[in-house]
């Protein structure tokens, strides 16, 4: 056997293979420290932009649909590849695509802050998002080859952990460092991060790969129809908010991906001899619905999120510090729920603690349906409790339903499976729940601005307006009289409201419908050859 550490069916036997590594590189919770840095930044990076993106559109005269592309370019990328960096890590090294992964994308995080225009931020961005999806799966797939099962799942719920508190983190770092640095100090950042990271990373990690792939033929057909598949659902969901969901292009996109995806099911089912994504991964049930409700935690997580928000600092009128520091309950109660849900699923197994997070993040939903324009802070940090709980243990125990049912070869894969479907889920809850916000916020600016006082001329004009009211800004000018500004304020906010009222009943909704399919379709016990 070679160096490299491979997979095999006695990777956790009690008497180590010769060659396996020694010293440092044989810590697992070495690893585990190495790839969270990776994770880290990652998680970081994807919170903080949101909170730079007005910034960067005034010091860079960008327009609102440039604005939309620093995050798609990015999210395109990532999710067409993630999969591809799975199985890249999988074939020729998880530790070699890992270091590569952080290598690009500390320097597209450089490159980003040095452009110095929004084309160069795009393109960079989108460069980011690639070399992203080559570090994350990896991440997965070298702790699930160098724990043994017993100890995989407190692993993961670290992993989760590091995950969550990243990007809950990353509203109070991006305004910190937006509001007393500058907008290209968000993407510096990732320099020492990254240095730190790569640095340790190359003294501890061990090389871990499947040693059967080397040999196999490579699937560039799959890898084709992947992408172009991912690309145009991805692509359909990110601007359905903005061409309308039921417009040609949105549905054309959308239709077009699930055909090539479709097409490329079949092929990998039927033609490929080496799959890049093997179909019979699916044939476990946890699994796939570890996968389903891996995109519904981040449906829920980055959706609520952006319309929390919104609400903090538009409505409420808060700084985007001040906001971010009142959603540190969420951030606490995923530090908490993350190791607790791993030992949870270590001792009971996923089919308790996937429906026990979904139900968590169903309670939170549906108390947010209590707030309104003034509501006090003391009815905001429960929710933000019971979804930082919900999301960390589902978190967890998503991970090992997925990395932990697939056999130790494919642990890359299953990785990028477990990425892909958590960004996918992402766009599609920010632009749904966004998508619902804005159509409750038409239908009722109208009415809510005349019941606010507002002449029913004044208010039939101001309804055109109904975009800015959709992100929680009153449609306000200097020139009118103080009664009419007051009336447009709290008509507006009441209509913002109504909009978030009706996104957390649909999300709350299809939290309590995870919770049902998690428990009636999870088995209890990993079921995953390898172990």
């Amino acid at each position: 056997m070679s160096s490299a550490l491979a997979d095999s069916s006695t990777a956790h036997t009690h008497a180590p293979p010769a060659g396996r590594p020694s010293g440092r590189r044989a810590n697992p919770w070495l690893t585990l420290t190495a790839v969270a840095f990776g994770l880290f930044m990652v998680g970081l990076d994807g919170s903080v932009v949101s909170i730079a993106n007005p910034e960067i559109g005034r010091d860079l005269n960008a327009s609102t649909s440039d604005l939309q592309w620093v995050t798609n370019s990015y999210l395109l990328a990532l999710a067409a590849a993630l999969i591809l960096g799975g199985k890249l890590g999988d074939r020729f090294g998880r530790r070699t695509f890992y270091l590569v992964g952080v290598a690009g994308f500390t320097l597209s995080s450089v490159a980003i802050g040095l452009s110095g225009s929004i084309e160069g931020v795009i393109a960079f961005r989108a460069v980011q998002g690639f070399f992203g999806a080559l570090l994350m799966p990896n991440t997965l797939g070298m702790l699930r080859a160098v724990f043994p099962p017993k100890k995989f799942g407190m692993a993961v719920g670290i992993w989760a952990m590091v995950s969550s508190v990243s990007t809950a983190l990353g509203p109070i770092v991006g305004g910190l460092l937006v509001q007393h640095v500058s907008w290209e100090s968000v993407f510096y950042i990732n320099a020492p991060i990254g240095v730190l990271a790569l640095v340790f990373s190359a003294l501890v990690l061990p090389q871990s790969k499947n040693g059967a792939a080397a040999e196999e033929k490579f699937d560039i057909l799959g890898v084709v129809l992947l992408a172009l598949g991912l690309l145009a659902v991805v692509f359909g969901v990110v601007k359905g908010e903005s061409w309308g969901w039921a417009s040609g292009g949105t549905l054309g996109a959308i239709g077009a991906g699930l055909v090539i995806l479709l097409a490329f099911g079949l092929y990998e089912t039927r033609v490929a001899t080496a799959p890049l994504l093997p179909m019979r991964l699916f044939r476990n049930p946890t699994l796939t619905i570890g996968t389903v409700i891996t995109a519904l935690n981040f449906f829920v997580l980055l959706g609520v999120i952006f319309f929390v928000m919104l609400y903090l600092q538009n409505v409420r009128g808060f700084t985007p510090v001040e906001a971010g520091v009142r959603t540190l309950p969420l951030s606490l109660a995923s530090v908490v729920a993350s190791p607790l849900g791993a030992a949870l699923t270590g001792r009971f197994g996923p089919r308790l603690t996937m429906p026990l997070g979904m139900a968590l993040q169903a309670v939170a939903c549906l108390a947010m349906l209590g707030w309104g324009v003034d509501s006090s802070y003391a009815t905001m940090w429960p929710p933000f409790i019971a979804l930082g709980l919900g999301v960390g243990m589902v978190m967890s125990s998503s991970s090992d339903a997925i990395v932990g049912n697939a056999p130790v070869k494919d642990g890359g894969v299953a990785g990028g499976l477990q990425a892909t479907a958590l960004q996918i889920g992402g766009a599609l809850g920010t632009s749904v729940l966004v998508s619902l916000i804005s159509s409750r916020v038409g239908s009722t600016l109208t009415a809510e601005l005349t019941s606010a006082g507002a002449p029913a001329r004044a208010a039939s004009g101001l309804s055109e307006a109904k975009d800015a009211v959709a992100m929680g800004v009153a449609p306000v000018s200097d020139t009118m009289p103080a009664q009419l500004r007051a009336a447009v304020v709290d008509g507006s906010h009441q209509a913002f409201m109504n909009g978030v009222h009706t996104a957390a009943l649909v999300a709350g909704v299809l939290c309590v419908l995870g919770a049902l399919v998690a428990a009636a379709g999870v088995r209890r016990g990993s079921e995953a050859a390898g172990h």
